[in-house]
């Protein structure tokens, strides 16, 4: 087998057909990317989910002046209920790994500076979060031991777990996550039966040249690696921009969410670089099954 034959009729049928491999080249590179932006997601929420969990925290909120009648029935903490509170938790080590106490200044304080582009932090006042406990746990998964330690205890009024929130989250990422994969998935579909068509198509604008070709004595091989060089070759030219693609928004976005973020740690671009190879195997795979398959039932030789 001739490598200038095989390129010569490779460049012949991608010339007879080049809007269709276009759209093949089109349609393998949103769907990769698509595939790609979803896998990089999970990766990086994964990532997220251990850095935060290591952080939570549990927040026991004692009784204020604005605290609710029913859990602060006897009024605002006093210094000596305090005192047992912190007590109290700092018999729990060493599922406790910290305590740290925040005064209603304090609270305010963070507060303003978590939330200071967002309207809501216009309207807090000092004393509506009241003076907390804040707990950071060896395990973020314990949270129920320690609530239930201190819940209703002398002057506490609330316990808030940070878990349950970040757990929301991450839930909705996840959604998202699997939403893009989803979608990935039905582009990958897309693909498939593109590439069938296109191959349908080639096979019956040269079956007379596949007939001829036959009858002096070229095997099968021979005449269907050009049709499916030229689909790998399409798909391949849509993964390497789809993973162009992929490296252009991590490029752009990463460093703007580490600006947001300066301390959570990011997946970078090097995730791409790992994850490119997969792809072009998966869409390789893809071509050269879809091409063989089709060819074994239209291009019967």
């Amino acid at each position: 087998m001739r490598l200038q034959f095989m390129l010569s009729e490779i460049w012949i049928g991608l010339r007879r057909n080049l809007s269709i491999a276009v759209s093949v080249m089109l349609v393998t590179m949103v769907s990769v990317f698509l595939l790609g932006i979803g896998l990089l997601v999970q990766q990086q929420v994964d990532t997220l989910k251990g850095f935060w969990y290591d952080r939570v925290q549990v927040t026991v909120f004692m009784c204020g002046p604005n605290s609710p009648e029913k859990a602060c029935a006897k009024g605002t903490v006093t210094p000596e209920q305090r005192d047992s509170i912190k007590a109290q938790l700092g018999e729990m080590k060493p599922l406790v790994k910290n305590v740290y106490y925040e005064s209603e200044q304090q609270a305010f304080d963070r507060f303003k500076e978590q939330y200071k582009n967002s309207p809501i932090s216009d309207y807090l006042q000092v004393g509506d979060i009241p003076q907390n406990y804040r707990v950071q746990l060896a395990d973020p998964t314990k949270f129920a031991v320690v609530a239930s330690a201190v819940e209703g205890a002398p002057g506490v009024a609330s316990v808030q777990d940070q878990k349950k929130t970040l757990d929301k989250l991450f839930k909705v990422m996840n959604v998202v996550t699997v939403g893009s994969l989803v979608l990935a998935g039905l582009m990958v579909v897309c693909s498939v039966l593109l590439m069938a068509t296109t191959i349908r198509q080639a096979a019956f604008s040269r079956r007379r040249e596949t007939g001829i070709m036959k009858l002096v004595g070229a095997s099968n091989l021979t005449i269907r690696l050009p049709f499916v060089l030229e689909t790998v070759l399409a798909a391949l030219l849509g993964v390497g921009l789809a993973v162009g693609g992929l490296w252009g928004a991590t490029a752009y976005l990463l460093p703007r969410v580490a600006r947001v973020l300066p301390a959570a740690p990011l997946i970078g671009e090097g995730a791409v670089w790992v994850l490119a190879p997969w792809l072009a195997a998966l869409m390789l795979v893809v071509a050269v099954l879809t091409s063989w398959a089709t060819l074994r039932r239209y291009l019967r030789v």
